[in-house]
């Protein structure tokens, strides 16, 4: 068997960039490696795309489609303030795209990759192909025994959020695809449980990130300093848990005074959390930085001495395989999902059970982290097992997975 195609509709995919758009990235970039590829991607991240191929003419063969409605049409979309309604329309209207350029080259398989929530929408012409689905989530809930603490807003979302979570295995759509796909990749258990048994076969869990070891050195033990400087990142939403950090503070200040938490990130839990700030006179122990460029967010984690990931569901993933790659020990909820990839031996993971006892985890693991002996010991064995889950080894188990259920596929 040659080289497949495979058609990619990667909403998100852009180079230089974290979070959801730099994993579309590295996954176009691996999967490369092994198939031949038709990318479908936002006309806005074309800017940032050709500049990078040219500079890099090994990935020239990548073949890249744009679409986007005109900006006058999406005057209404401003970042992530009407993203779903936009990448639901945008999925509808690139279906177009999608058939022309299968039939026209003569692929067979279709792989949805980024903004894999199983409740939304995805091309009607590339889910009747051979369907790779995924890494997909979504099916994820906080209880109320979190969410009563957030603003009346994230309040509301997480209600809403439970109910259509309960009531997925019902949604027409969602088991549709669920019956389409040829290929399931679950970010966590909760999703791979939820899908039907009857097509439990084609449910593997997968996470969507990996470790960049590209342009990091060798593990390097930090010079002894005072203040013990923990790092969170994310986009400042409720579910992330930024809440719960600030409130173990207290404590941990109480018994350790020679701490400092860098928040990074913008978003809807700004005021609140500068509110737990000032309530627990945290202003000098505190910093929020907002949304940073790539470099100072390298600059901010080289600096740092602990990762913190109290995002309640799988979130905020790519830091904590930053936080392996640099050498730093991270303190994490076990969501189920890339928490698989983590182990006690180089991170510190604490149930996500009730709201009190987290905190008081939490607190527990903060004071543990100031003891350089102790982070030392786990950095570098994070460092150490970085390379068995970098991006290079992600792109083999891609191949691998893809190739596989296609192979079955063919002797049916």
């Amino acid at each position: 068997m040659g080289r497949l195609k495979i058609f990619v509709s990667a909403y998100a995919c852009e180079p230089g960039l974290g979070s959801e758009i730099g994993v579309g990235w590295h996954w176009v970039l691996e999967m490369s490696k092994y198939f031949d590829l038709w990318v479908l991607t936002r006309e806005s991240n074309r800017h940032s795309i050709e500049p990078w191929i040219a500079a890099h003419p090994e990935y020239s063969h990548i073949r890249f489609l744009y679409y986007d409605w005109p900006k006058w049409a999406r005057f209404w979309k401003k970042g992530l303030r009407g993203v779903r309604t936009y990448y639901n329309l945008w999925q509808m209207c690139t279906n177009r795209i999608v058939k022309r350029t299968m039939r026209q080259n003569d692929i067979r398989i279709f792989h949805h990759l980024t903004y894999g929530n199983v409740l939304w929408k995805v091309s009607s012409y590339g889910q009747k192909q051979f369907f790779v689905w995924g890494p997909v989530g979504g099916l994820e809930s906080i209880t109320e025994e979190y969410s009563r603490h957030y603003d009346k807003k994230s309040r509301m979302i997480e209600k809403v959020r439970r109910v259509v979570t309960s009531m997925a295995v019902w949604n027409r759509g969602f088991r549709k695809r669920c019956k389409q796909a040829d290929l399931i990749l679950c970010k966590t258990e909760i999703t791979r449980d939820l899908i039907s048994q009857r097509q439990a076969d084609k449910a593997i869990l997968f996470t969507d990130v990996a470790a960049d070891i590209s342009c990091v050195s060798g593990w390097d033990k930090k010079m002894k300093q005072d203040v013990t400087e923990f790092i969170t990142v994310g986009h400042l939403d409720a579910w992330r848990g930024f809440d719960l950090i600030i409130e173990a503070l207290p404590k941990v200040i109480s018994k350790n005074s020679k701490i400092h938490l860098t928040i990074v990130g913008s978003g809807p839990d700004k005021v609140r959390l500068e509110r737990l700030v000032k309530k627990y006179a945290l202003e000098a122990f505190v910093t929020l930085a907002g949304k940073v460029s790539m470099n100072i967010y390298k600059d901010l984690m080289k600096n740092a001495d602990v990762v913190v990931n109290a995002a309640l569901k799988e979130g905020a993933v790519t830091v904590s395989f930053d936080s392996m790659a640099m050498g730093k020990p991270l303190i994490c909820l076990d969501t189920t999902g890339y928490t698989r990839y983590f182990t006690n031996d180089y991170a510190i993971l604490i149930p996500r059970k009730g709201r009190s006892e987290v905190i008081q985890r939490l607190e527990e693991a903060m004071l543990r982290m100031t003891q350089p002996e102790e982070r030392n010991k786990l950095g570098r064995k994070a460092q150490e097992v970085s390379e068995k889950f970098s991006w290079e080894n992600h792109g083999m188990e891609i191949k691998d997975a893809i190739m596989k259920a296609y192979t079955s596929y063919l002797t049916k």
